[in-house]
């Protein structure tokens, strides 16, 4: 039974986790935006690109995690070409715009090391579970930073942060039912912060209907 569960519980997480990237990708292009802060599209895009080669060519292993991990490698591509095609354009000073590429190349460097310090640091094992969920926690602060940033929902959508919302939530419930403080604590954590996130979504979403400001979003 609890194998049955657990299970469940990653099939609905990769689900929700895809539905994310996809619809990132989409609204992006859709309204000429990047949908996923830097950071945050640094730390997952480091971290699904080095465990997927651990998998397929360290472990040998191609097991569905594997292959969630290299299929999301690839969307998060796209999302970093959103980023790359529109970011500048959110640049706010001609500091922010002169520094834009080099910046975002000192943010992606640094999420390397940091992931490949958890490798070294604790294993690909234990590695790659514990900086899932403290890369979580940083990507839930990011988008809330980015909501305040833009005061507005472009870029944003309901499906987005209720998809990120469970796609966390529900490794942290079979993480918790093998008796794992960590991820019991991170997982409260992200879901405090994804609840806050949709939240405010939510009452931003509501104000620009009451302005008749419409995003082009699905």
């Amino acid at each position: 039974m609890f194998e049955l569960i657990t299970t469940i519980l990653v099939v609905i997480s990769g689900i929700c986790w895809s539905v994310v990237y996809v619809s990132s990708i989409r609204t992006g292009f859709r309204q000429k935006t990047y949908c996923m802060p830097l950071f945050a599209l640094g730390l997952n895009i480091v971290w699904e690109g080095m465990y997927a080669f651990i998998d397929l060519f360290v472990r040998r292993s191609i097991g569905a995690q594997a292959i969630a991990n290299t299929c999301w490698f690839v969307l998060d591509i796209f999302i970093l070409a959103t980023w790359f095609l529109y970011g500048r354009e959110e640049c706010r000073t001609h500091m922010e715009k002169k520094w834009f590429i080099p910046w975002t190349v000192v943010v992606l460097a640094a999420c390397v090391v940091l992931q490949v310090l958890f490798v070294y640091e604790f294993g690909d094992v234990e590695g790659e579970k514990y900086s899932a969920y403290l890369q979580n926690i940083a990507m839930s602060v990011a988008y809330l930073y980015m909501l305040n940033r833009r005061r507005s929902s472009k870029g944003q959508s309901m499906t987005i942060a209720v998809c990120k919302c469970i796609g966390t939530l529900t490794p942290t419930i079979f993480g918790t039912m093998e008796g794992n403080m960590f991820i019991l604590v991170t997982g409260i954590i992200c879901f405090v912060l994804d609840i806050m996130y949709i939240y405010f979504l939510h009452e931003v979403q509501k104000k620009e209907k009451e302005q008749s400001i419409v995003w082009d979003v699905e």
